[in-house]
């Protein structure tokens, strides 16, 4: 279902203009890999770079306005870089498979004449199949809700040669607010917006909360963990219901992970539910979640996010070391590592402050934040600071490279 090879943030908090991997506006450096770890020192913006994910995962579901008041953000005025003029913009360069040219997602939103959150410019751009170099051909241009589309797979206007290639429909959208890959996304005709809509609409943010991950809610099964992880026992449920010796090999892998654990058991309810059970090593009765520890209902619910079907292309993890015992962290890192060895759709972005945690991790795998005089942060790949590449091929870890000072 696709990766981001690259990402550009601007006018964003902290994130006056800050790019992770490769672009069409910058083809300098390399794509993004399947695990990308971010760290930096308290105020350096990991958290404003977890939100600008979120923000866009919002704007999609619920428009540009509503998005800008969510989650505690405070409106447009207290989300845009300060003494920003110009409007709050993303790039982000994007692959559906590694055969197929990328698709270059341009979005900028400022404000309409009464201060309202609006989006002023859209576009979708990728080269014609089977060509390399040259430029790529806009098949989605919005400006203030107008504009244009383009049908099928290998259509669109060059720019540079003035020159439309395909069916043209021209567009206006009823709310300007809303992004038009929403809209066109719903249309067979138009089958490279309807995979790149997809494609975003299945990023998952992790805001697990453990005192939510107690609760026993009343729906049945479910597919996928929600954002807080309070609903555990529902996709255990959807798991055992699919498949029930695959779930039960499952918790099996799981248990060997939970320290002091020496079984999970699914247990199903009169009601209909399914409950687990976690047998602790010296008790004779088992407990349910809401008896369990923070540090093991996150370290469970890590691994059954790691364990999904049908895993969804892109998960962002603020800070998993919270709350967990720090020999876990690094053992909790390898593990997301080979849960996506292999693949291509499937993409991880964790912040973090642990040195465990980096220490499981290539230079080329992990991003460092740092706040500049100017109170804007830049961001540089781990393996672009001197030395470090050279001495973690010396079998130097990396996390000790970092807590010690040789970067970042």
């Amino acid at each position: 279902m696709g990766r981001i090879a690259g990402i550009r943030i601007e006018n964003y908090g902290s994130l006056k203009n800050v790019k992770l991997g490769k672009l069409l506006s910058d083809s300098r450096g390399n794509e993004l890999t399947n695990m990308n770890a971010i760290i930096g020192q308290s105020g350096t913006g990991k958290s404003s770079l977890a939100d600008a994910f979120g923000f866009l995962a919002d704007c999609l579901e619920k428009g540009v306005e509503t998005a800008c008041d969510l989650n505690g953000r405070g409106g447009y005025e207290s989300i845009l870089s300060q003494g920003a003029t110009e409007p709050i913009r993303f790039e982000i360069y994007y692959r559906e498979t590694s055969n197929e040219s990328p698709i270059t997602y341009e979005l900028s939103i400022g404000l309409d004449k009464n201060d309202r959150p609006i989006i002023e410019k859209e576009r979708l751009r990728q080269r014609r199949a089977n060509e390399r170099y040259g430029r790529p051909m806009s098949f989605l241009y919005l400006e203030y809700g107008k504009g244009y589309a383009f049908k099928g797979n290998n259509s669109g206007f060059l720019e540079e040669e003035n020159q439309e290639i395909g069916d043209k429909v021209d567009v206006e959208l009823a709310d300007p607010r809303q992004l038009g890959i929403v809209t066109l996304g719903e249309l067979r005709e138009h089958p490279r917006i309807v995979k790149f809509k997809n494609f975003l609409k299945n990023w998952y943010l992790c805001y697990f909360s453990p005192t939510a991950a107690r609760e026993i809610p009343n729906a049945g099964p479910q597919k996928y963990l929600n954002r807080l992880g309070n609903n555990v026992n529902n996709v255990a449920q959807f798991l055992y219901r699919e498949d029930p010796k695959d779930f039960l090999k499952v918790l099996r892998s799981i248990q060997t992970k939970l320290p002091g654990i020496r079984e999970i058991r699914p247990v199903k309810l009169q009601n209909g539910q399914l409950v687990l059970e976690f047998l602790e090593e010296g008790f004779d009765k088992p407990f349910y979640s809401q008896k369990m520890s923070d540090g093991t209902l996150k370290l469970f619910a890590y691994y059954l996010l790691l364990h999904e079907r049908d895993a969804r292309p892109l998960v962002f993890i603020e800070e998993p070391e919270n709350g967990l015992y720090h020999k876990y962290l690094a053992d909790l890192a390898r593990q997301m590592k080979d849960s996506i060895k292999g693949t291509y759709s499937k993409q991880l972005f964790i912040t973090t402050h642990s040195p465990f945690f980096v220490n499981a991790l290539s230079p080329e795998e992990v991003w460092v934040l740092e706040k500049q005089d100017n109170g804007f942060s830049t961001i540089t790949r781990a393996s672009e600071y001197e030395y470090v590449r050279h001495l973690c091929n010396t079998e130097i870890e990396l996390g000790d490279l970092w807590y010690s000072d040789y970067f970042g």
